[in-house]
């Protein structure tokens, strides 16, 4: 039976996925300090939000996604520590589906962690990712829809910081909600990691940090583009699809190298976005949560930098770009076409050896039973 269940829920886009390489990179170093991370992989805690979340599209994700809840709970409630499920995913649960999942860690004490920024950035790195995905909607109407729905991950139930908050810290003492800004400009590259590591009680200096995984941006102009392609591309929709061939090949291998120019919101959506961090500011203070970092971080600042907005790009930069990426693409067809040729000529080779191999063989065969007279 666990001690202390900690559940990292998001925010998505607040360094969680740097976070999570590190937890996944030194799951041993974890172990030994008594602090479990259940699971195979990364991706089970994926699947597990789904079942938290009782997301009917999970079957999509394959055989073992349904099941992949109940196997992190069959190891959290055997282990006799600190158990850890983090992933952002999980910030879209209704507050009834998270008092469930923390109470089916049996006799534990359980923490919500939110790692937590600023809502103009937020969501502008986040309808990065949904394009990313495959999707083509505007900035500007990011999220889609205002109402929450646990079953959609990419919507204000994942975004917004003040009502994640209010459905995850329903059941819990504000003591036991840790809301951890992320660090300032200039602070060192592992602030976020000390913080974390200090909330969960782990001995930040037993990982390596030079080795953590980051999420890298499309420029301005990358962006655009990909949210075109995406109008235009058929059968995409399966996961598998969406981030092998358009968030993995094309956005991180192909346009994400190009280090384009960063982008905004129009001008009256990073006000909405303003106005909605303020809130969440707001509550954080006024409910007496714990936090690691300065609150006014949740804040958007009153000037941001100049940035362009994405229908500011032009059809010759599109082209431009359009021409690069297609240029690397062939590249990338004529490098694997030629080794596909010469694995076809190898297996071919092989297949010969071994059919004359197998002709003498049967022939020392024939002789050995029937011999010259």
């Amino acid at each position: 039976m666990a001690r202390t269940a900690y559940f990292h829920v998001g925010l998505p886009k607040t360094g969680t996925t740097y976070l999570q390489s590190l937890l996944w990179g030194h799951r041993d170093a974890l172990r030994e300090q008594g602090v479990l991370l259940p699971g195979e992989s990364s991706r089970e805690h994926l699947w597990a939000t789904g079942v938290v979340r009782e997301d009917p599209r999970l079957d999509r994700r394959g055989p073992r996604a349904p099941g992949a809840w109940d196997r992190l709970l069959d190891e959290a409630n055997a282990w006799p520590g600190t158990v850890l499920f983090t992933h952002e995913f999980f910030a879209a649960a209704s507050a009834e589906q998270a008092a469930r999942a923390m109470a089916a860690v049996t006799g534990a004490e359980c923490h919500v962690v939110v790692t937590a920024r600023e809502a103009v950035s937020l969501v502008t790195a986040r309808w990065q990712e949904w394009v990313k995905n495959g999707e083509t909607t505007p900035i500007d109407d990011y999220p889609v829809v205002a109402e929450t729905d646990p079953a959609n991950e990419w919507d204000w139930g994942t975004l917004d910081l003040a009502d994640v908050l209010a459905r995850w810290g329903a059941t819990l003492p504000p003591e036991r909600v840790h809301v951890l800004t992320m660090p300032e400009p200039g602070e060192p590259r592992d602030t976020l990691w000390q913080r974390f590591a200090g909330v969960v009680g782990i001995d930040p200096t037993s990982v390596d940090t030079r080795a953590s995984q980051v999420n890298q941006s499309l420029g301005v102009v990358e962006v655009e583009l990909l949210r075109r392609i995406n109008a235009d591309l058929e059968d995409f929709s399966a996961p598998v699809d969406r981030g092998n061939w358009i968030r993995g090949y094309l956005a991180q291998e192909k346009l994400v190298p190009r280090h384009g120019e960063k982008f905004w919101p129009s001008p009256h959506r990073v006000e909405q976005l303003r106005e909605r961090g303020d809130r969440a500011a707001d509550l954080v203070a006024e409910r007496g949560y714990h936090v690691v970092g300065d609150v006014e971080r949740l804040r958007t600042p009153a000037v941001l930098d100049d940035r362009r907005h994405p229908e500011s790009v032009t059809d010759s930069e599109l082209v431009g770009a359009a021409t690069a990426t297609i240029a690397a693409m062939l590249t990338d067809v004529r490098r694997l076409t030629r080794q596909r040729r010469a694995f076809e000529e190898e297996v071919g080779r092989l297949r010969q050896e071994l059919e004359l191999t197998t002709a003498s063989r049967l022939a020392r065969r024939l002789r050995r039973m029937w011999p010259r007279s």
